[in-house]
Parts: structure tokens; C-alpha cells; sequence
């Protein structure tokens, strides 16, 4: 397969012209390209002046013994399948049902392994029902919300699939959640999102699929304690709505997502070595989509969809601060999953259509910390902080906000400028030095000013922080050797809440990873 890369189109042009640009870059007719589809596609906007898409396109022609050049390669087509195993003796067990436990599920039930699926939470549409209700009335149910259930904490998010990784399985996955309704732009788009909207009929027809293979999948089913002989695992105790019962297996893949604070606590007192992990604490930050689109694109903006960025600064204190899961026209959600604890993320539809873009404000936070040497002290860390949020925007999941200018000042706000705060069930005007650490609060500042630099208007005065934000990726690492498997043989940490993973994308493929690794094992 021939790729021809850097192919520019301007934002008028027509996207069939690619056939007749790839030729001209092979230096062959047009009527000599057999196929062709696109691999990736961007924009570049570095010229204001000048903003242009960026192609990269596949072609089969009728001679490919082309002679490779600066942006013509040759590429090995690779297709992922599953490593060839023996027969195992009992069902394997997903516990947890985000990007993680779903695709090992789903690679596992493809290969004729029929197994389990547990989810602590509520399919997605009940669990949709009692977000609604979380967000409209302030009223949390502790198992089925932004952090539990069907799909994980990623389907109540912008969707974003974007990722670091280099690995073969990544293509099985955004293939995987084409065929089950994803946008089939996201094979090449090079920043590609399903949105929320979408990713909720995703997971449901990803369920359906692994139903029909013959995996058996429970929700409301959370596991309480592991069943242990000789160091070695031989079933879990999991506990249901009807009560307790016992599920005899040797291998579990651990996908329990970074929230699940009980089962952390329940795996450490039955011995499952953890270790400490920096991860970041901040606040969200919203403007007006608009001015984020004129900053991006200039006079172009109208013709474009909505902007995103990602800025990232490293401090002379040594602190570091960064944006993180950008959603352009999108809200700041309620994302709490215990009593008396305030949490924030963010969320976007397919269509990207909302007022405001906000974004994570996140400043990086390592053991040294924590002040503790007890591998769950990143826990306690966040739930102090949450604690305080949820103190300091009145006690009723009513969130804590300030407006940036206020913020940079050092005081209090009483009012809302031009940015109206997207999240639900809505703000109290306050100080965030209230509820977050010193630390924290300077570096972010310092940030805010610094970002204004990269991204003009990004320390508006009226642009609006809402806190906090504690759960961008789990505090505790559950330590796994070579064999996936964790100091108890027959258990396999999985995905973000693992410690192995930081985002969709990253936990679906550590997720088909774990359940390869489960069946080689053996």
C-alpha cells in the first residue's frame, strides 16, 4: 500500500481533488490510481493568513513499484489477531465495564472464551437517567453516575480518542467502535471524538455484541472481596442487589476505572501490592467558544468547526501545569461519586455545538505530596480537597466558582461576566483558595498567565473556574509483572484505574493486552 502524505487542500476546495493531488505526488495519471481512501486528516493553522487542511491518503495503483520520496511510503499493512491458545478450563471474569473491560471482554468473547463481564454500575441508560437527576436535582446515587457504570467515566466525556501510544491494536479499536456506530471519520481524523451522544449508543450495541457471543454480563454487581488459596486467586465474593454470591475463577482482568475507592481499599487489605502515583489536581476553565475559535483560526473561524487547544508550562518552582481533556462547545459536569464530595469534568457532543469550551486546569502532583508512605494516600488526598469543594459551594453539589480575573487577584467573586457557567446543578461565587492547596493555587496562576501568552484571551477576566477537578487519572498504580499479573497469580490490573493507562484510547488497547495475556498465561 502506497501512503502519500502532506497532501494540502484549502478549506474551499474539494475533496475529491486528493485523487488528482496523490497522482500528481506519484507522478502518474489520475486514471492510474485504482483506489484510494484517506489515512489522516488535519488542520494547519500556524498561518493565520493561510489556514489549510492536511491530508494523508492510501492508493492502490496499477503500477507500485513507485519510487519513494519525501512524502510517498510504503506501508505493511498489519491486522491485528489474537494469539493462538489451548483451551482454559473456566470463564475468564472482566470486572468493570469502561474502555478497558469491554474490549477485553469483547477480544475474549470473539476468540470463543464466553466470559463474565461485572459492572458495579447500571447499564447506560439507567445510569443516563441518574445523571440527569444527579445534575438537575443534586440528588447522588453513590453506584450509577459520571465515575460508575455502562461505558466507564469516557462516555460521559467529550469522547476523545486521541492518544500517545504506538501499537497495532489501537486500529482494532477505533475499527471496532466504527462497526458498533461511531463516526467512520474517526479512522483518520488526526484529533478524532465521538461525543458523548454517541458513545452512549456505542457502548449499548458493543453489549448487545458481547451478549450475543456469549458473554454474560451483570450490572449492579460490585466485587467485594477476592477468594484466595496459596497466594493464588480461585474465585470472587460479589455482591448484588439480591445479595452475595460466590464466582469461581482463576483469572479476573481488574478494569475497576480510578474511582473505585472501596475496591482499592478492599484489594490492599487482601494483600495486593499498590504503589504510589503522581496524578494532578485543578480546577475547570470555561470561555466563550467564540473567542477560543477567533484566538485558533483568525478570520477563518466561520469555516471551521469548534477550536480546541492543549498548553502545557513548566514553572521555575519546578511545578508544572497543563490543560487536559479540552471540550470544545461543551459543559462542566457534576462528576462526584461519593456523599459530601464535590468533582468536575467535562463533556462535549458529537457536534461540538455548546457556547462555551472549558477545559482542565491541572497542576501535577507527585508522592511527595501526598505526606504519606500508605499507597491509597493519593486517595485521601483527593477526598480532602473534594471535601472542601463541596464545603465551599454550599453543601449541595452547587459547585465553587471564580471568575479568572478574580482568581489572579486573590479575591472573592460576587458575579458572572460574559461567560454563564455551564455546570449543573449550578455554582456558588467563591474564593478557590477554599478548597484547594497552596501549591496548587499559585502554580495554576502562574499558569493562567503563562497560557494567555500561548493562547490570547485565555486569562480573560470574565472566563470562569469551577473546581474541582481530582480524578484525571488514578492516584495508585496496582503493581503487575511482565505476565500482566499482579503478587496474586490470576489477577490482572487493567486500564486507567490500574495505574496502565490515561484515556479511552490507551485503556481499550491495555484492556485487548491484559486479556492476550490472560490466555497465554495458561
Amino acid at each position: 500500500m502506497i501512503r502519500v502524505n502532506n497532501i494540502k487542500l484549502g478549506l474551499d476546495e474539494d475533496i475529491q481533488i486528493l485523487k488528482e493531488k496523490a497522482a500528481g505526488m506519484l507522478g502518474i495519471k489520475a486514471d492510474d490510481i485504482l483506489s484510494w481512501e484517506i489515512a489522516k486528516k488535519a488542520v494547519d493553522a500556524r498561518n493565520k493568513s493561510n489556514i489549510q487542511y492536511v491530508y494523508s491518503v492510501r492508493v492502490k495503483t496499477k503500477n507500485e513499484a513507485l519510487c519513494k520520496t519525501k512524502n510517498v511510503v510504503f506501508e505493511k499493512e498489519e491486522r491485528y489477531s489474537f494469539p493462538t491458545v489451548s483451551q482454559i478450563s473456566s470463564s475468564p471474569v472482566i470486572v468493570g465495564a469502561g474502555p478497558a473491560g469491554l474490549f477485553a471482554a469483547l477480544v475474549l468473547a470473539q476468540n470463543g472464551y464466553a466470559p463474565i463481564l461485572l459492572e458495579r454500575g447500571c447499564d447506560v441508560d439507567k445510569r443516563s437517567r441518574d445523571i440527569e437527576i444527579f445534575w438537575n436535582k443534586g440528588i447522588l446515587n453513590a453506584n450509577s453516575n459520571v465515575q460508575f457504570g455502562e461505558g466507564g467515566a469516557g462516555t460521559f466525556s467529550d469522547g476523545k480518542l486521541t492518544t500517545g501510544i504506538k501499537d497495532m491494536r489501537c486500529r482494532k479499536v477505533l475499527e471496532e467502535f466504527v462497526r458498533f456506530g461511531a463516526p467512520e471519520e474517526i479512522l483518520y481524523l488526526s484529533k478524532p471524538h465521538i461525543g458523548t451522544d454517541k458513545l452512549r449508543i456505542v457502548v449499548k450495541n458493543m453489549r448487545d455484541e458481547l451478549v450475543r457471543l456469549g458473554t454474560r454480563v451483570y450490572f449492579e454487581s460490585k466485587v467485594s472481596y477476592l477468594l484466595l488459596e496459596n497466594g493464588r486467586l480461585c474465585g470472587i465474593k460479589v455482591q448484588t442487589k439480591q445479595g452475595f454470591r460466590d464466582i469461581m475463577t482463576d483469572r479476573v482482568i481488574l478494569a475497576i476505572g480510578h474511582s473505585a475507592r472501596d475496591t482499592f481499599q478492599m484489594l490492599y487489605e487482601s494483600g495486593v501490592r499498590m504503589e504510589q502515583k503522581a496524578f494532578s489536581i485543578g480546577a475547570r476553565i470555561e470561555h466563550l467558544q467564540e473567542m477560543i475559535n477567533k484566538s485558533q483560526y483568525g478570520d477563518f473561524y466561520k469555516k471551521l468547526k469548534a477550536a480546541d487547544y492543549k498548553l502545557s508550562v513548566h514553572l521555575p518552582t519546578g511545578r508544572s501545569a497543563y490543560t487536559f481533556c479540552m471540550c470544545p462547545g461543551g459543559q462542566v459536569v457534576a462528576a462526584a461519586s461519593e456523599e459530601g464530595c464535590l468533582v468536575t469534568n467535562g463533556l462535549s457532543s458529537y457536534s461540538r455545538d455548546g457556547k462555551n469550551a472549558n477545559s482542565a486546569l491541572l497542576v501535577g502532583v507527585s508522592p511527595q505530596d501526598f505526606q504519606s508512605d500508605m499507597p491509597l494516600a493519593g486517595i485521601e488526598l483527593q477526598r480532602r480537597i473534594e471535601k472542601a469543594a463541596f464545603s465551599a459551594g454550599g453543601g449541595s453539589y452547587r459547585a465553587p466558582a471564580q471568575l479568572v480575573g478574580d482568581f489572579l487577584r486573590a479575591r472573592s467573586s460576587t458575579k458572572i461576566g460574559n461567560v454563564e457557567p455551564t455546570y449543573m446543578p449550578g455554582v456558588e461565587m467563591a474564593d478557590l483558595r477554599e478548597c484547594m492547596p497552596e501549591f496548587i493555587v499559585d502554580t495554576m496562576k502562574s499558569a493562567i498567565w503563562t497560557m494567555d501568552k500561548q493562547l490570547h484571551g485565555f486569562a480573560a477576566y470574565d472566563a470562569v473556574l469551577t473546581g474541582v477537578e481530582t480524578r484525571s487519572s488514578s492516584p495508585v498504580r496496582i503493581v503487575r509483572n511482565e505476565r500482566f499479573e499482579s503478587n496474586i497469580k490470576g489477577l490482572y490490573p487493567c486500564g486507567e484505574g490500574a495505574g496502565y493507562a490515561g484515556g479511552i484510547m490507551s485503556a481499550a488497547v491495555d484492556g485487548i493486552r491484559c486479556a492476550e495475556a490472560c490466555i497465554k498465561n495458561y
